[in-house]
């Protein structure tokens, strides 16, 4: 049974696992929700969030990830019944600086900085991860976006440039342990590409897959915690 300190580097996710997307993603979308009377729960927000940026990022994977979320304002609001405009859908996908961490990641990457590299593979734009990066206070040992790659998660691309860029730096995919909240965009693919896999369960007390997709198959994970913080007081448990 692998333990924690048998690895050299972790590779993460940051919206849904550092980054606090879904409270970003309600925030943003609420201000022009309430002008145009949509009364709908966050989970049905959520859950036609995930749809719509699922597909638009799959259509066209060499968009820009502002891009990509203006589109998928401008579906989504088609979805509940309106007709945003551009001005609101722009706004809408600069809001990524805006979103907060989550009040355990800041601290948790600071110890963990300690015992590994930290390496992230992202959804986003550089512009937009750098800005995030800043609120994690955190200066991570290399970045990987969908920007660089061209593709989006969960497309085995992601994984293969993951895979590249740290054997160029030494690292073999068996000392990389991906670290990770979506099932659907980093579990599934990552497995597939042989890295081991620690799933942050940020949604565990919640029902439903929020601002993701569900998995398209059975996932298996080699760690599973329900919070970095939880993360972190195994890996001092494992010394």
């Amino acid at each position: 049974m692998r333990k924690l300190r048998d690895f050299e580097a972790l590779s993460f996710d940051c919206y849904g696992t550092l980054i606090d997307w879904e409270a970003g993603i309600l925030t943003a979308w609420r201000p022009w929700a309430a002008s145009e009377d949509i009364e709908a729960e966050d989970s049905a927000v959520l859950e036609c969030f995930a749809a719509n940026e699922s597909r638009q990022q799959a259509e066209t994977p060499g968009l820009p990830y502002p891009e990509v979320l203006a589109r998928t304002f401008m579906a989504m609001g088609q979805a509940f019944g309106r007709e945003p405009l551009e001005a609101d859908a722009v706004t809408f996908g600069r809001s990524v600086p805006d979103w907060p961490p989550f009040p355990d990641s800041a601290a948790a990457l600071a110890y963990l900085g300690q015992h590994y590299q930290l390496i992230v593979l992202s959804n986003v734009d550089r512009e937009s991860f750098a800005a995030s990066a800043r609120r994690l206070k955190t200066q991570f040992d290399a970045v990987l976006t969908a920007q660089d790659i061209g593709s989006y998660k969960p497309a085995p691309e992601n994984f293969e440039a993951l895979a590249a860029g740290l054997e160029g730096r030494g690292l073999a995919k068996a000392r990389i342990l991906h670290t990770a909240q979506s099932l659907f965009h980093d579990h599934v693919p990552a497995a597939a590409a042989g890295f081991a896999t620690c799933w942050i369960d940020r949604r565990s007390s919640r029902p439903g897959w929020g601002a993701t997709m569900p998995p398209p198959s059975e996932v298996r994970v080699d760690f599973h915690f329900g919070s970095m913080a939880e993360l972190v007081e195994a890996h001092r448990r494992d010394s």
